[in-house]
């Protein structure tokens, strides 16, 4: 096969993976999405010394009902931005060579193993918080629990975009332009791909989700730059 038409055909397949995907987690239930709520669940009572268990159509309740792990949980749309951010980074590393289909797989397993990582972790930290009657006076408790699922969700995302990239050092011009590939991947999930659908567009709630999904990473975005700015400092300094 051509290897351009090659591309184009891995370029399809891996939109028609993330679509099925998201379509099938549009009208999941959480007893068809124990393939990601269970390995979660059990980490999280791995770390947190918390137990829950699986209630049907439900979810995973906490042993004192005070907590549910839904549907809603599953992160889903985490494993989606990761699995295209991954294989994109791939194909656009890999523009003007030959690949095989295999990366797809390898891809789609990192995406998989990083959303039940970060599930558990933004869990873990909603557990912590309800524990604590964390809260803060600008946002009510729903806010708060989007507010660090955002946070959580795009830190992990950016983490495993650098883990995969190469190490060598560059400008601070070129870190930026970087950063910038795995935010346009995060807003065309979690923005775009709703606004296809008519019913989302129209949903007061949904624009309100959308000012955090569009503001929280670019808060993280610009956190990850000034690591980025001390570091190139501190090892100017010690080359001098």
């Amino acid at each position: 096969m051509n290897s351009k038409w090659k591309k184009s055909a891995q370029l399809f397949a891996i939109g028609l993976c993330a679509l099925a995907l998201k379509v099938h987690y549009s009208v999941a239930s959480p007893d068809q999405l124990r393939w990601i709520l269970s390995p979660t669940t059990w980490l999280v009572e791995l770390l947190s010394g918390r137990s829950f268990t699986f209630e049907s159509h439900a979810g995973y309740m906490s042993s004192d009902h005070t907590f549910l792990i839904a549907a809603s949980c599953a992160g889903v749309n985490f494993m989606i931005a990761a699995f295209l951010m991954l294989t994109l980074r791939v194909l656009v590393a890999q523009r003007n060579k030959p690949m095989s289909w295999r990366f797809v797989p390898v891809t789609a397993a990192m995406a998989y193993a990083s959303t039940i990582i970060a599930n558990t972790v933004r869990i873990c930290i909603a557990l912590e918080m309800q524990r604590d009657s964390f809260h803060l006076e600008l946002f009510d408790r729903n806010e708060l629990h989007r507010l660090e699922g955002i946070a959580v969700y795009f830190a992990f995302l950016l983490m495993l975009f650098l883990l995969t990239e190469p190490t060598e050092t560059q400008s601070l011009k070129t870190q930026l332009k970087r950063l910038s590939f795995p935010l346009a991947i995060y807003y065309g999930t979690t923005l775009l791909l709703p606004l296809l659908n008519l019913q989302h567009s129209k949903s007061v709630v949904f624009w309100e989700h959308s000012l955090f999904v569009l503001l929280v990473p670019i808060l993280v975005s610009l956190l990850a730059m000034s690591v980025f700015v001390v570091s190139d400092l501190t090892r100017a300094k010690l080359i001098r």
